[in-house]
C-alpha cells in the first residue's frame, strides 16, 4: 500500500467493522481462482474478502485484465490470514505508521508471536506471506510476484508488464 491519510484508513476500518452485514460474491472469485486458490480466499476474514473483491472489480474496470492480475487482486492480502488481527489493531498500525514511523519500524521487525508486535509484523510481512501461500497453492510466478510487491515501490518492476500490472493493483488497492 502506498501512503494514504489516516482519516481514510479509519474509514476503511469502519467499513471492515460492518463487513458482517455484506455478502461475499463467491461466484466472482471462483471465476478467477483454481480450487486450491479459492481455498486460500475462503481462509481470509470477511472484511478482507470484501476488500479483495472490490480491488478486483476496480482492476477489471481498468480494462483488459490478465488472470494473473485478477488472482493477485483477490489474494494480495491472504498473508494476513497467517496471524489474524482485529480491526482496532489494524487501525493502530496505520496510526502508528503515520504518526510515529520509528516505533512502527521497530515493532514491525519483531515477532508475530509477540502479541504487541504482531499487528505491526503482519502489516509489514503480509505481502511476502501472501506470495508464499500463493506459490504453495500453485499460483503463477507472476501472481506471486504481484502479491509480494503490492505494497512496495513501483521501481521493483523489471518489465513493462510488471510495471503496468503493479500500478493497476496498487491503484485499486489504495482506492479500496
Amino acid at each position: 500500500m502506498t501512503s494514504m491519510p489516516v482519516v481514510y484508513r479509519l474509514q476503511q476500518g469502519a467499513r471492515a467493522l460492518f463487513a458482517f452485514s455484506q455478502s461475499v460474491d463467491w461466484a466472482l472469485a471462483e471465476r478467477y481462482l483454481s480450487p486450491s486458490l479459492m481455498a486460500l480466499f475462503r481462509q481470509m476474514d470477511r472484511g478482507e474478502q470484501l476488500h479483495s473483491l472490490a480491488v478486483l472489480r476496480d482492476v477489471l474496470a481498468q480494462g483488459d485484465t490478465p488472470n494473473d492480475l485478477a488472482v493477485a487482486a483477490l489474494l494480495h492480502d491472504v498473508g494476513k490470514s497467517r496471524y489474524p488481527i482485529s480491526i482496532w489493531q489494524k487501525t493502530l498500525v496505520v496510526m502508528v505508521r503515520a504518526l510515529v514511523p520509528s516505533a512502527y519500524k521497530h515493532w514491525s521487525n519483531g515477532s508475530p508471536l509477540n502479541l504487541w508486535q504482531r499487528p505491526f509484523v503482519v502489516y509489514e510481512q503480509h505481502p511476502l506471506w501472501s506470495a508464499e501461500l500463493l506459490r504453495a497453492a500453485g499460483a503463477s510466478e507472476t501472481a506471486c510476484w504481484l502479491a509480494a510487491h503490492h505494497a512496495t515501490s513501483l521501481a521493483t518492476a523489471t518489465t513493462p508488464a510488471q510495471l503496468e500490472w503493479l500500478k493497476r493493483l496498487q491503484q485499486a488497492d489504495d482506492e479500496n
